[in-house]
């Protein structure tokens, strides 16, 4: 089994600012949540001072992305 990268205590925006740096870009937002789209690729970012790392892990999946470059994009 894969060792998942842990991401504790991520905002929302810390999640928006890093999409943004992989080419996401904001749709719009209904309530607190963030739609974003890359290509054919979307994935809805819930916009909260703090996200649980199950639900960063969906919004990878939903997006496409992997975990090991969510984290590069984090830490440009």
């Amino acid at each position: 089994m894969l060792d998942m990268p842990k991401f504790p205590g991520l905002s929302g925006q810390d999640i928006v600012k890093a999409m943004q740096r992989l080419g996401f870009d904001v749709m719009r937002q209904a309530g607190s949540h963030i739609i974003m789209r890359r290509g054919v690729s979307g994935c809805v970012v819930p916009n909260h001072k703090e996200v649980k790392v199950g639900t960063v892990n969906g919004v990878l999946r939903q997006a496409g992305i992997s975990a090991d470059e969510f984290a590069k994009a984090l830490n440009d």
